[in-house]
């Protein structure tokens, strides 16, 4: 039984990517179109193809999105979107599904892949993080991103989680950009990608629903940046604490 279900996650998992593959190139030609645009309407228009494409790929592979707490984003308001992150399959549901245009930041390493780079970057701030000044750079770019108007979907883990507890611990980076632009923070929470593509399996994956809830946002009005540690560890706790107590009714 075990070597069935390992042959079927590796034919799942490379079927998965032909129709990954065959639908990004359909949308690649209109991505780079749309990479020409100036700011917010790039972003905006951006948005809603990756919306169309994942709102089609996802469910086409078994693994459809479902949302809670879109309440929670105000008309008119943009946000600092922080997300846990256990899988690369947390990209594909995260910055489409977050409700409005916005901007991730993202490895630059990753923009020189042939055609899926183009997509990649168009949607990203890139960083180059063993480089002091890409860093102080991408920074910036975020600013006026939350200036335009923009969400960011940023990872405050920084990398997946690859261990046994439920978050690892936080960067301050988006905490810092939050509170440096007076914007709120909104806490994401994502469930199950980790077990659809594990990291401890190679060319391996399963369907199954995945879970994106959006919980209050946290203030960060009259904070300073003297306050990133207390910020970090309050919104750090929230979502610990909320994938704890949601994480078996999710799956």
């Amino acid at each position: 039984m075990k070597f069935l279900k390992n042959i079927l996650g590796h034919i799942y998992f490379f079927a998965g990517m032909l129709v990954f593959v065959a639908t990004m190139l359909i949308v690649f030609i209109p991505v780079w179109l749309i990479s020409f645009l100036p700011e917010p309407a790039c972003s905006r228009a951006l948005h809603k193809t990756f919306r169309i494409w994942m709102g089609v790929f996802m469910p086409l592979v078994g693994c459809p999105i479902i949302r809670r707490g879109k309440q929670h984003f105000k008309k008119g308001e943009n946000y600092v979107v922080v997300v846990n992150h256990n899988s690369l399959v947390d990209i594909p549901v995260s910055s489409p599904w977050i409700p409005g245009p916005n901007k991730t930041l993202a490895k630059a390493e990753m923009a020189k892949i042939p055609i899926f780079g183009v997509i990649y970057k168009t949607g990203s701030v890139l960083v180059n993080r063993k480089s002091e000044k890409s860093r102080g750079e991408s920074f910036m770019r975020m600013q006026e991103a939350l200036k335009l108007g923009l969400h960011l979907c940023l990872y405050p883990e920084g990398t997946r989680n690859k261990t046994k507890e439920p978050l690892q611990s936080f960067y301050d980076g988006a905490f810092r950009t939050a509170i440096a632009a007076q914007k709120p923070i909104m806490p994401g929470v994502i469930f199950n990608t980790g077990r659809i593509l594990p990291h401890n399996k190679k060319f391996w994956a399963r369907p199954l629903p995945i879970h994106f809830h959006f919980l209050e946002p946290i203030s960060t009005e009259g904070l300073t940046l003297n306050d990133t540690h207390i910020l970090k560890e309050k919104v750090f706790n929230l979502m610990k604490n909320y994938y704890v107590v949601h994480s078996k009714s999710a799956s």
